[in-house]
């Protein structure tokens, strides 16, 4: 089976849009390769999907912006529905790139996005381009104040003040004569090195299974969609199930409510939903191999689904449990710090952050056997025989999902 490393260096750059008063009002999220790239090295789909699938379920957007509103890059195959945008209109821009060609099909799917109730903005705006046709459905209107001379900028200004309701933002302020001639005609917003650069924001994230990926894709876009299945897949593939759970938390998400297990979520986000978010992962990844080490978070998943069940507990929410208190070990962060981060039932978060409730007992009785520590055990709920056979099953269950995929890659 090929193997490759559980988790991968994930970044996203986070620039600042400050208003008139020098207030920062909101983030422009950059593509960004590493964590010591100052610039982005590509624009084209594949990093607008990295970029959205980082911010909303590896970082989480609250963690990214706080409460203030983002603006991220989007290349003519969002716009017109060749990969999905996953994330319900809220605090969001939809920032349209100068390198997009504003023929019919674009115009149409723009106007689509915004009866939809999405906020547009038109990146680096020359009257003389094909954007122009875009204006209508505008909020936010860059213009470059590094690229354009004045006369330029003093013109097109005055062009787009007879636009109602424009909020311009003077991009690429490199200098302070440049932010003195922003203030003068009169935006309202203001991005740039003079202010403040992009700030680079890194962290671990897991590589899911690309043919997990694929048989999920395959679930999902069948007439009749089994939830069953779809549960099932994503269930066997930990990367997966965290970024499902992530997503559900996203602040542009639309869901409130509070999820024990994975088909909670799935059925929360709804089937089209995940298979936005499914289609967006396929394109993002670039690792794509199955791990070694994930056969140790679906043997504690598994085992504390069962030791749940031997409780009369969900055994959704044991697997849920196990599985993010394993999560939690493969991207290094600990497991209270994932929780804070999920929209969990109280008795799941409780388990996970203060090792409380009966779930929180079933975790510890897991960790117990995993460690062999004998004297905890013998305070355990369950008998240690029993704990054995179903730790035995668990690592049945786990080798056959792995060698499956091992197969079929």
């Amino acid at each position: 089976m090929t193997t490759a490393p559980p988790t991968r260096a994930i970044h996203v750059g986070r620039q600042p849009v400050y208003d008139r008063h020098g207030d920062v009002v909101g983030y422009e999220l950059l593509f960004r390769s590493g964590p010591d790239a100052a610039t982005a090295t590509s624009r084209n789909a594949f990093a607008t999907s990295q970029v959205i699938v980082a911010a909303f379920t590896e970082f989480g957007l609250d963690q990214l912006v706080g409460d203030r509103p983002c603006f991220v890059n989007l290349t003519r195959e969002f716009l017109v529905g060749d990969l999905p945008v996953p994330f319900d209109p809220g605090r969001t821009v939809l920032e349209v790139l100068e390198t997009v060609t504003a023929d019919d099909e674009v115009c149409a799917g723009v106007r689509a996005l915004t009866d939809r109730g999405y906020t547009v903005a038109l990146d680096d705006f020359r009257p003389t381009g094909t954007a122009s046709r875009l204006l209508p459905m505008a909020t936010y209107v860059k213009l470059d104040m590094l690229d354009n001379d004045t006369e330029t900028l003093t013109a097109t200004v005055e062009t787009l003040r007879e636009q109602p309701g424009l909020t311009l933002v003077a991009e690429r302020v490199e200098t302070e004569e440049r932010l003195a001639l922003a203030f003068e005609l009169g935006f309202e917003l203001f991005q740039g090195h003079v202010l403040g650069r992009a700030h680079v924001i890194s962290g671990r994230g897991l590589t899911p299974s690309a043919v997990r990926r694929l048989d999920l894709m395959t679930a999902l876009t069948g007439t009749e969609v089994d939830v069953r299945k779809v549960v099932s897949l994503v269930t066997t593939d930990p990367a997966l199930s965290f970024r499902l759970l992530r997503a559900t938390n996203s602040a542009a998400s639309g869901v409130r409510q509070k999820v024990g297990s994975i088909r909670d979520a799935v059925m929360l986000l709804g089937v089209q939903r995940v298979r936005e978010w499914v289609a967006l992962m396929v394109v993002s990844d670039v690792s794509e191999a199955t791990e070694d080490e994930i056969a140790a978070v679906l043997i504690r998943a598994r085992l504390c689904q069962t030791v749940a069940e031997h409780l009369g507990l969900p055994p959704e929410s044991g697997f849920t449990v196990g599985l993010l208190s394993g999560v939690a070990d493969l991207i290094g962060q600990p497991a209270a710090d994932v929780a804070h981060h999920l929209p969990l039932t109280p008795d799941v978060a409780a388990a996970l952050i203060r090792g409380e409730g009966r779930l929180g007992e079933v975790l510890a009785t897991v960790h117990s056997y995993e460690r062999v520590d004998l004297g905890a055990l013998g305070q355990a709920p369950v008998d240690s025989g029993e704990l054995a056979q179903a730790y035995l099953a668990a690592l049945g269950w786990s080798t056959r999902t792995l060698d499956l995929l091992g197969d079929r890659t």
